[in-house]
């Protein structure tokens, strides 16, 4: 089977973010299929590549992985407005490959929604080929509740685009309930929609302990909640802030919160602790899976934080989570949910409101002062992952799905 795969923040372990699309591309060539990967440039990933073409593309290979990649970053940071032109720019100098290259299936995943273009003009014009969307966010219903785009024109595009997508597609991956549901709410039969969620690396994330020394800014006696993953405005990471202050205010001193990533919002909030003299919050840069690791398991619980938005609540499948309960780490949610119902159906952590900081904090205090409780929830952390999201299980779930599409 040769699959041309579109993932415009494709990423190695030896870059910050996500490895979802690395990971299976990686096992299908295992199994002796072929995986061609079309994405953005990003200059984290520290890879060997021939020079960019005239025609703004360079080719690579990754472990057997063909990439290309187009002469373009990924941009994260900017203002939605120049994401969206990125976005547009990418698709452009993209689809040409859905023309070009040789393959069984087109797979997309998004986000942004505009990766599942390619497979929706190559559909228009030859409409035999075999085309999978897998959805990573909502859109636009996540930008519109969070207010990022609120021009009803764009947003009619931008829904009619999605339905149009999802419609073209020969099959659909949803990473949550939620997203399962709004896919098979656009119309979509539920029988061509599968829920294959983000997975947990066992081999990589396992329990550890680790010296609290190489956190910078920690010690052997506090007690860690690290939070690892984007700083932007639907991460709400200012209740953190919050958390933090009330700590400080109660004298506990010896709960340290730290962060790990970037965002737009990252240094709003490195300048808001420094003029709350919050020295309980530590900021450290991104850093690549092979690294992280190590910081977590000198951890004592994850931080899962979004903003107070229903429309999260089952829609979201969050890399961190997967991560942190690999590591045997008791999660903290900051919201309902699918991830709550996770946490506390396995009883591995505690979920609160985000509009109660107090409750979030007190939930730390009590587990810096119970080891025995946050060591069982630990334990628990492992063990779901272990039951339900082990990356080898999730994989086969997805290449049984993949082969029977090209089957069909």
């Amino acid at each position: 089977m040769k699959v041309l795969y579109y993932h415009q923040y494709f990423k190695t372990r030896n870059a910050a973010g996500g490895t979802r699309s690395y990971e299976f591309a990686k096992r299908l060539i295992e199994q002796n299929h072929e995986v061609t990967i079309v994405c953005a440039r990003d200059t984290n990933e520290e890879l060997s590549w021939q020079e960019f073409k005239k025609k703004g593309y360079r080719i690579g290979t990754v472990e057997g992985i063909k990439v290309i990649q187009i002469n373009l970053k990924t941009a994260l940071q900017k203002n939605y407005i120049k994401r969206a032109f990125g976005f547009i720019r990418f698709v452009l100098k993209s689809v040409q490959f859905a023309f070009s290259e040789n393959y069984d299936i087109l797979f997309a995943s998004s986000t942004p929604l505009t990766i599942g273009i390619p497979g929706l003009i190559i559909k228009f014009f030859k409409p035999k080929t075999k085309f999978v969307f897998e959805v990573r966010d909502l859109w636009p219903e996540l930008p519109k509740a969070m207010g990022v785009i609120k021009n009803p024109i764009i947003l009619r595009i931008l829904s009619f685009l999605e339905k149009r997508i999802y419609l073209s597609a020969n099959k659909c991956i949803g990473l949550s309930p939620g997203m399962v549901e709004g896919i098979v709410n656009k119309g979509v039969s539920r029988k061509d929609v599968c829920l294959i969620p983000n997975a947990s690396d066992l081999e990589l994330f396992y329990p550890e302990n680790k010296d609290k020394d190489i956190i910078k800014g920690c010690t052997g006696d506090d007690f860690v909640a690290i939070f690892a993953g984007s700083h932007g405005v639907a991460n709400g990471l200012g209740f953190i802030l919050d958390v933090a202050k009330y700590l400080k205010k109660k004298e506990f001193n010896n709960i340290k919160l730290v962060f790990i990533g970037k965002g737009t919002v990252k240094d709003k909030l490195i300048k808001r602790a420094s003029d709350d003299n919050l020295s309980n919050c530590i900021f450290l840069d991104p850093l690549p899976k092979m690294k992280l690791v190590n910081i977590m398991q000198a951890s004592d619980v994850g931080m899962m934080i979004l903003e107070d938005i229903p429309e999260f609540a089952y829609g979201t499948s969050p890399n961190k989570f997967f991560d942190y309960i690999a590591t045997g780490l008791p999660v903290m949610v900051n919201h309902f949910g699918w991830v709550a119902d996770l946490v506390a159906g396995n009883k591995c952590g505690f979920a609160t409101d985000a509009k109660n900081h107090i409750e979030y904090a007190q939930k730390l205090i009590y587990l810096s002062q119970n080891k025995d409780v946050c060591i069982d929830m630990g334990l628990n952390a492992r063990k779901l992952a272990e039951k339900e999201f082990d990356r080898e299980v999730i994989f086969k779930k997805f290449i049984n799905f993949l082969e029977k599409v090209e089957k069909e």
